[in-house]
């Protein structure tokens, strides 16, 4: 059982975190749609994603549903806790989603599914950091049940997760859009990229600064041997990422912002994982507590063996083949 559901966790850790930076840099484009100067730029911003982005949504599919097939307890807890957040975020993808295909065929209402765009892309990533940051500052159980009130989800802190994942991702749509595209709407992105990434550095110092205070195990973790190794490392490698997306800017790379932003997300994810572990829903519902029996975590691991890296071929090939700079002249419908 002990191996089995670490070996869970680190499925659905991996799940989560892919959907994350691939999602993100989607939403954040949608996020900076308003400011496209005329309908060219905004179809080539939609351009830019259209071809990739339902396959992006692959990746939240397989960790929601993986979370309830193998850590149905974690499931049953998380979900009534965060009803709102998730059901809002739901919503404001089927939007989008919608937005992506409706714009294309009506001249009356365009700017009507752009609003959708706009609107599900900031709703669904404030979401998002809505509910990191109620998972981060706990969530009550008892009894094997969710125990908190209906608005347990909403505090200052989950308030202020939910503006920084915004300003992350819309950091990740803006270095995307500088891989992508050329001529003046690259250079509009690049200027934004600076005052975002700064934007996005702020947050998550202050976030990191008032993680430890929400509970004080996160504080044993992080200051007591080996926590306060990682401590240590953790800065540097984010000063590393900083740099390299600075200077990316600076060159006027296409790719280096991008994978420097990327790499932002990455180190606070793992940043997350030091402080959760060995919990899967802080503060009190462990890994293994919160686990299938064993003969479930080893049926449904068979199946994901042969799953997940048909999803990861199938969304390389797809990356592949819409690789390069999108050409404002053409449409992906």
């Amino acid at each position: 059982m002990f191996e089995l559901s670490f070996i869970w966790a680190g499925i659905i850790a991996f799940a989560v975190l892919t959907y994350v930076i691939l999602d993100g840099f989607d939403l954040g484009v949608g996020i900076l749609f308003p400011f496209a100067k005329g309908e060219k730029e905004r179809s080539t911003m939609m351009n830019s994603i259209a071809p990739i982005w339902d396959g992006n949504e692959t990746w939240l599919v397989l960790g929601g549903g993986g979370l309830f097939a193998v850590f149905p307890l974690a499931y049953a807890v998380v979900m009534p806790a965060l009803y709102m957040p998730i059901t809002l975020m739901l919503l404001a993808l089927i939007f989008r989603g919608v937005a992506f295909e409706y714009r294309w065929r009506t001249v009356r209402w365009k700017r009507v599914w752009d609003v959708a765009f706009f609107g599900g892309s900031l709703l669904a990533a404030f979401m998002q950091g809505i509910a990191l940051g109620a998972l981060v500052q706990g969530v009550e159980v008892a009894n094997r049940a969710y125990a908190g009130g209906w608005w347990d989800w909403l505090s200052l802190f989950s308030i202020l997760t939910g503006f920084a994942v915004v300003v992350g991702y819309t950091l990740l749509g803006a270095t995307w859009l500088i891989l992508k595209t050329e001529g003046p709407l690259q250079e509009q992105m690049q200027r934004y990229a600076y005052w975002l990434a700064a934007g996005t550095l702020a947050f998550i110092g202050l976030v990191s600064i008032l993680t430890p205070f929400q509970d004080p195990v996160y504080f044993q973790r992080w200051f007591n041997l080996p926590g306060s190794v990682l401590s240590a490392i953790m800065p540097a490698a984010l000063i590393a990422a900083t740099f390299a997306l600075y200077s990316g800017l600076k060159t006027k790379k296409d790719a280096q912002p991008f994978l420097a932003a990327l790499s932002l997300f990455v180190l606070c994810f793992i940043g997350i994982g030091i402080s959760f572990y060995p919990n899967i829903v802080p503060p009190s519902l462990t890994i293994v507590e919160a686990a299938a029996p064993d003969s479930s975590l080893l049926f449904a691991l068979v199946g994901t063996v042969v799953l997940v890296p048909l999803i990861l071929a199938y969304t390389a090939y797809a990356y592949w083949v819409f690789r390069g700079k999108v050409n404002p002249d053409e449409g992906y419908h």
